[in-house]
């Protein structure tokens, strides 16, 4: 039996997903930072994605304006957006964006004027058809980009490269119906979470095992020594003080002065909140060497895109991890 055009543009976009995920995923690995570049590059096949899916679609021009103001707003977070004081100045990219940014809200509000007669739980259960379900879906995407942007100034999402990626996701993936979910789960619930979100919900399953995987890392290395320890394995673990510097780790063990005055090597259970700069760093280094520690307790910077990267597959096949959680428990 042969691919419906829905199913080549979806297996393309799950293509293009483990492509650009996997990159980034591996360059945060390395050096903890995904350029602009990276999205800039990659964006193109997932708007080519899109309006191939559009023009099949026989999408009008409001759905076109509205799928570019998804893709305006989430270039805010690459290219910025102008000012005023921008536009002042004549700069030729500044009036291009504004211009473009302008036409895309145009596309937006006719859109909405033109198909506000629709039902609103009909559209919320995936009931709604038509060009109708499709404007409304596609003007969805800027709820999820919104969500995104909110989460990553809120510190929710603690890096950039992290709601960059989402972003991405949400332009290359805009729903469901764009991705070709193997495996259907259950016909029965119909609330799902945007793909992008529930990528992300997928990539917070992954890290349950973090723990268990440093538990048994610790029990082996026989790092736990005494029922202090016990409140570190699970988190955390030993390594060489000298290698400290040279890995993507925060250190949790420094010295600190008792009320008697004498000192004593203290393991905080969190990591700090702003990751000290390199010479902080090696201060603390120097007065744990000056100690004669040799080990100290650290916690690995684990890299958000690292662990969505390989639930990419499960999501293809799975669908929306959410609705199985919800078909599990019964609700």
């Amino acid at each position: 039996m042969g691919l419906t055009s829905e199913q080549v543009l979806g297996w393309s976009r799950v293509f293009v997903l483990l492509l650009g995920m996997g990159w980034a995923a591996w360059m945060d690995h390395k050096v903890r930072r995904v350029s602009n570049d990276h999205w800039l590059v990659w964006v193109k096949p997932a708007i080519f994605i899109w309006c191939l899916e559009l023009l099949a679609r026989n999408a009008d021009w409001t759905v076109f304006l509205t799928a570019s103001a998804v893709v305006a707003y989430a270039s805010m977070s690459i290219i910025g957006r102008p000012t005023i004081n921008d536009l002042l100045a004549g700069n030729r990219e500044d009036i291009l964006v504004s211009l473009w940014y302008l036409i895309s809200l145009l596309g937006v509000i006719l859109g909405m004027i033109k198909y506000s007669e629709v039902d609103a739980l009909e559209l919320l259960l995936g009931e709604a058809t038509g060009m109708a379900a499709l404007y409304w879906t596609t003007l969805s995407g800027l709820i999820v980009i919104f969500v995104i942007d909110l989460g990553w100034r809120l510190r929710l999402i603690h890096g950039g490269a992290d709601a960059k990626a989402l972003m991405w996701v949400a332009i290359l993936v805009p729903n469901w119906s764009t991705m070709p979910v193997v495996t259907n789960y259950s016909s029965e619930v119909t609330l799902q979470l945007p793909p992008a979100i529930s990528l992300l919900m997928w990539g917070g399953l992954t890290f349950l095992f973090i723990p268990l995987v440093l538990v048994i890392k610790n029990l082996f290395q026989g790092n736990v020594k005494s029922l202090s320890d016990l409140r570190m394995f699970w988190h955390s673990t030993m390594m060489d003080l000298d290698n400290v510097q040279k890995s993507h780790v925060w250190l949790l063990s420094s010295i600190i002065e008792m009320p008697d005055g004498r000192v004593k090597v203290y393991h905080n259970t969190r990591a700090p909140r702003r990751t000290p700069s390199e010479e902080q760093l090696a201060e603390k280094i120097a007065q744990l060497r000056l100690n004669n520690v040799e080990k100290v307790w650290v916690s690995y910077k684990l890299p958000l895109l690292v662990f969505l990267f390989p639930v990419i597959i499960p999501m293809a096949i799975f669908g929306d991890i959410t609705v199985i959680i919800l078909e599990i428990i019964g609700l």
